[in-house]
């Protein structure tokens, strides 16, 4: 009974320690793309969340439904295809999103670069995570 309780734990530190490292990269890759457009003042803050919210609720919303907190999925290589995927349909929802929130015109190109930079971000992260957890191990 205890070593069965220790590897539920595990497995839920795990899914926490994957949402929270998700949440980090999507939010330095927002910062990021800010960055680029010479945008990192304070004052850009509500603008970058108004990006970074709507991306977190897209990803959030998909990452589950593709098994993205599976320890099975989680811990074989050749399923890192999984977050590129995701992020695909994750980053044309997050546009839209915030454009709806911010009732402002959604644009494609947008769509295609934070998916893309989005996907690069993630996957970069899960296999950081990959191999911090076989060492770990």
């Amino acid at each position: 009974m205890r070593i069965e309780t220790r590897r539920l734990l595990d497995h839920r530190m795990k899914k926490y320690i994957l949402a929270i490292g998700d949440a980090l990269t999507l939010l330095i890759v927002t910062l990021i793309g800010f960055t680029t457009h010479g945008e990192s003042k304070l004052s850009f803050l509500p603008r970058m969340a108004a990006t970074y919210i709507p991306l977190l609720v897209a990803w959030f919303l998909l990452a589950p439904w593709m098994q993205l907190f599976d320890a099975k999925i989680n811990s074989n290589l050749k399923q890192f295809w999984r977050p590129a995927l995701t992020m695909l349909f994750a980053g044309p929802l997050a546009v839209v999103l915030r454009g709806l929130f911010l009732n402002a015109p959604i644009i494609p190109i947008f769509a295609v670069v934070l998916s893309a930079t989005s996907a690069l971000g993630l996957m970069i992260w899960r296999v950081v995570f990959l191999f911090w957890n076989r060492k770990v191990r």
